[in-house]
């Protein structure tokens, strides 16, 4: 897991108005919550006086108040009121705690959580069409019980759908025929160098009777194209028809190593009545859980260290290439060192690094372990 990215925290319906939220995210704690002009917060969840866990208390005003001794922390993460000094103690500014940067787009709740100044930070994965006249969004969220590269992965695996999904592949009946075809590798300069992706052409069924069936009556050519923006998005576009497209933007949060909760976010172009939400959604969720039920019984959870550990074919070649994107954050530093925060997690409360840990110095909570750039770099030197 890695810092230094965007992560999707909860769906803006979610986030009420006058209620914390506790959020799991890359092995950490968060308390994500309103302040009084409805804007969205994300602190860390620990508080600096006895760690209490400020998403059990209130909101109150522009603050989150922790529910053991009452402590205040607005959204910039500084402590704004300690009860038993009285109300006119000055408070000392070491009391503050980790704030994170924060977006509400696509009805979705997304935080920053890093260090990063914001010129150096990667973009929030762009969804172009959201918002647009002519298209309708969808949006649906669901847990798996994996791990988030193996999703990413298998997101960006062109040679899945033939056998895992009856919506896209022909369940392996027409196996003597079967190939993965042109891979047109893409690198668009929008989201480089955060993500890869390649367009394909392939041979699939009509949509099923219903709603939808109009779009796309006749077995035949199905262009898609899919890729992936940083270590936790996809993007897939399906071009059904020349005139009926579904655009999809997924987003992750890995609550830890082996489990994941997933934001799908789906634009269409066609059959754009309110009406037709309700079976978009569904067999979405169709598709999901297909993909769900294969990677909850991967082995081994995790993506093997080296790719000597799986054999790979050309039609791997995009997830070799997000493989290597993650080999190039792990030399950055971003990776989390899992290993270290699970021998002290009853000993240690840790925080993700904030943009303010760059400003300013005496934190109490201290920043959560990382792999080093010079570890990263030898393990890469080591699997060859």
């Amino acid at each position: 897991m890695y810092i230094n990215f965007w992560y999707p925290m909860a769906t803006s319906e979610e986030l009420e108005a006058d209620k914390p939220l506790k959020v799991q995210a890359i092995g950490q704690s968060f308390v994500v919550f309103r302040d009084s002009e409805g804007k969205a917060n994300c602190l860390s969840n620990t508080c600096t006086h006895r760690g209490g866990a400020l998403a059990s208390g209130k909101v109150r005003g522009d603050c989150v108040q922790c529910p053991y001794h009452g402590w205040q922390f607005d959204g910039e993460g500084n402590c704004k009121k300690i009860p038993s000094l009285g109300s006119k103690a000055s408070i000392p500014a070491r009391t503050r705690i980790d704030a994170y940067p924060v977006e509400e787009r696509y009805g979705i709740v997304f935080a920053f959580l890093g260090d990063l100044p914001e010129s150096e930070r990667p973009p929030l994965m762009d969804v172009p069409e959201y918002e647009k006249e002519g298209w309708r969004p969808t949006l649906q969220h669901y847990s798996i019980v994996g791990n988030y590269e193996r999703s990413i992965e298998n997101g960006i695996d062109p040679a899945h759908n033939e056998y895992v999904h009856d919506t896209h592949g022909f369940s392996g009946e027409k196996e003597e025929e079967y190939k993965i075809g042109e891979m047109r590798i893409e690198s668009a300069p929008d989201w480089a160098p955060w993500g890869n992706g390649f367009w394909h052409t392939f041979d699939a069924p009509p949509l099923p009777e219903g709603q939808m069936a109009e779009g796309r009556t006749q077995a035949g050519d199905l262009e898609v194209g899919t890729g992936h923006h940083g270590p936790n998005m996809v993007w897939t576009y399906i071009h059904a028809s020349e005139t009926i497209w579904f655009h999809q933007y997924l987003f992750e949060r890995p609550l830890d190593d082996g489990n994941i909760h997933l934001y799908l976010l789906c634009m269409r172009n066609g059959f754009l009545e309110e009406k037709n939400d309700s079976y978009m959604i569904e067999r979405n969720q169709y598709v999901a859980d297909q993909d769900k039920v294969v990677i909850e019984d991967l082995r081994p959870v995790m993506t093997p260290a080296t790719n000597t550990k799986e054999f790979m074919v050309p039609a791997d070649k995009v997830i070799l290439m997000y493989r290597e994107k993650l080999k190039e954050w792990d030399v950055k530093g971003w990776r989390i060192d899992t290993e270290e925060v699970e021998r002290n997690r009853m000993k240690v409360a840790y925080a993700v690094p904030s943009p303010a840990r760059r400003e300013q110095k005496g934190w109490v909570l201290d920043a959560i372990p990382l792999q080093t750039a010079e570890a990263s770099k030898a393990e890469l030197k080591a699997a060859g």
